[in-house]
């Protein structure tokens, strides 16, 4: 046993040196002697047999080495702008040089735009990670990183969960360049700034941090940067990576961050003093500190007249009550409050229910399920088949239910209203939220009647009262009450009357957002057109 012991401290010890060793050798500078740092590149990248390793003389004589990834580099330009040049054989005066020019390579052989210096190994690696080929000289102790990256890319199209009548048709993609050409297309300012950092620790995964210099706040900018850097990852794949580990309360079903496919969102909300948290790989972005009352809010909203968003509005808040609710008041009326029904309809649910086997506190709870399940299903099948099998699957198992006497009628419209309540919430994560504190309801609903459901409303705004997105209330502007931005929560009002940006933090940082007398007004310009008039 002594000996296992021993044995195994003993392979630890080194493993631990050899992780140590690759560490020292990952963080050395760049040396002179080429030979040298291919060989420390060849280790490090051993078994990668996607990695390419192209030695070559340039003018005939200087010896080089080209480090790409197949597949992610641009090999056509790696041959015409880089290769073809440099080993073309130089001229009289410059064979009799001894040693090479650097400058001369850089300014007059290499066709490339983008050209980056590199000391180590370790800001070697990041470039070949990248798709960047890596250009080494002998007798050089610094690296050149080309700018040569090239792999497939998905073409802008409009975002499927996030489609508008009318608005921009493009959303980001799985690009963080193409998203960042985007994004700077909507916003030209050179205001709007762009810092970059790597999470992941073998992912090693680009994450930037736009805003907009004097609209936001700069202890805003400093808490989004302290949370990402505090993340201690092997990789990060998708925002949501980030998403769980930056947000304020993550027990609570409710999003205090949003997500976005659409770059007019983001520039709207940089406008408004907000941060986005843009990563390579995924065509979501974060955009951090929100409220409730903006996964309510559409895109669209702000493109359509402020009188129809207005109404439009106000329909999606009765129907997120009737997603919450209507199923729980169900249950709640016909297990303990019958007389408050009409006699007309309480006579015909109870003919519909007379050979159900089940309490309406069951009933409710197993439709729930399957009409969850039917729309989860038609949401991971092929596309073409997905939709077709949710509303197949709904009519037939409806009817087949209500003719089996396992539910009734009511009930099946009860539980399509609310489905249909649900898809009116701009959000697809508000929405899961929703749907997700509806079963809850509906068992206080079904124990209690509709003192459950009062008590199960207090639970809910009292846990959203509570919650921060960046230290901004979750129900703000209602509360805590600010009446300056009343004007963008329960109203849409006209774009002439946001003169001035969002209460975010505690400091008011660059508030005027419009100049005075924005509201059309007929009678402006009359004095210059009588001018005109008599000068002609």
């Amino acid at each position: 046993m002594f000996f296992l012991k021993q044995s195994k401290k003993k392979k630890q010890m080194a493993k631990n040196q050899k992780k140590q060793n690759q560490n020292q050798q990952q963080q050395a500078f760049l040396s002179t002697d080429l030979d040298q740092n291919l060989q420390n590149l060849q280790n490090i990248y051993k078994n990668c047999m996607d990695v390419v390793f192209r030695p070559f003389k340039i003018g005939g004589k200087t010896k080089a080495a080209l480090i790409y990834i197949d597949g992610l580099a641009n090999i056509e330009e790696i041959d015409a702008s880089v290769l073809i040049p440099l080993m073309e054989e130089n001229n009289a005066k410059e064979d009799t040089d001894q040693f090479i020019d650097v400058n001369h390579i850089l300014e007059q052989k290499l066709t490339v735009s983008k050209v980056k210096k590199v000391q180590t190994i370790t800001e070697c690696i990041e470039q070949i990670s990248g798709g960047n080929p890596i250009l080494l000289i002998d007798q050089q102790s610094e690296g050149f990183a080309l700018g040569l990256a090239n792999w497939e890319k998905r073409s802008i199209e409009e975002p499927v969960g996030e489609s508008v009548v009318k608005g921009p048709r493009e959303g980001f993609t799985e690009s963080l360049g193409i998203n960042l050409a985007l994004l700077r297309r909507k916003i030209r300012s050179p205001q709007l700034k762009m810092k970059s950092m790597k999470i992941g620790k073998y992912t090693q995964t680009e994450v930037v941090i736009s805003y907009i210099e004097g609209i936001a706040e700069q202890d805003l900018i400093q808490e989004v940067e302290a949370r990402l850097n505090r993340i201690k990852l092997d990789g990060i794949l998708e925002t949501n990576y980030i998403e769980e580990l930056i947000e304020d309360n993550p027990y609570s079903p409710f999003p205090q961050v949003l997500s976005t496919e659409r770059p007019d969102v983001v520039a709207a909300n940089l406008l408004e003093g907000r941060v986005a948290i843009l990563q390579d790989g995924t065509p979501f972005v974060l955009i951090v500190p929100i409220s409730f009352y903006t996964f309510l809010q559409s895109s669209e909203d702000y493109y359509n007249r402020s009188l129809i968003s207005t109404a439009i509005r106000w329909l999606r808040y009765i129907f997120l009550l009737i997603s919450l609710l209507l199923p729980s008041l169900y249950v709640a009326l016909l297990t303990f409050h019958q007389e408050m029904l009409p006699t007309t309809l309480l006579i015909t649910i109870a003919a519909s229910r007379e050979k159900i086997p089940f309490p309406a506190l069951v009933e409710a709870l197993l439709m729930e399920v399957v009409f969850e399940a039917l729309r989860e299903a038609g949401l991971r099948l092929p596309r073409q088949a997905g939709s077709a099998v949710s509303i197949v699957g709904a009519l037939v198992i409806g009817q087949a239910a209500v003719q089996a006497g396992l539910v009734s009628a009511p009930l099946i419209m009860v539980v399509a209203l609310t489905g249909i309540a649900s898809f009116t919430i701009p959000r697809y994560t508000a929405g899961m939220a929703l749907r997700m504190l509806r079963f809850p309801m509906i068992f206080l609903a079904g124990t209690l009647g509709l003192l459950g459901i009062v008590l199960g409303l207090i639970m809910i705004v009292t846990h959203m009262a509570t919650l921060r997105s960046f230290g901004v209330p979750y129900l703000s502007p209602m509360a805590p009450i600010q009446r300056g931005e009343m004007k963008d929560v329960l109203l849409r009002a006209p774009l002439w009357k946001y003169n001035t940006r969002p209460h975010l933090t505690g400091t008011d940082n660059n508030i005027e957002r419009q100049g005075p007398d924005q509201k059309p007004n007929p009678n402006h310009g009359d004095d210059e057109t009588s001018k005109g008039k008599g000068g002609s």
